[in-house]
């Protein structure tokens, strides 16, 4: 199956998600940017060691 989702490409993309999320809440711009630079890390930990393209 080559369009399978594996669980490492779900998280992945959950990040990405996320941390997009945090550039647009209603926060201090320095907060809401250490939860985009956190999210994007796990994310992309995620891709590199799941081997996600």
């Amino acid at each position: 199956m080559k369009h399978a989702l594996t669980p490492s490409k779900i998280r992945a993309f959950a990040h990405r998600r996320m941390a997009l999320s945090a550039l647009r809440a209603n926060s201090p711009l320095s907060s809401r940017l250490a939860r985009y630079n956190a999210n994007m890390a796990i994310a992309r930990n995620l891709e590199a060691k799941g081997g996600v393209q």
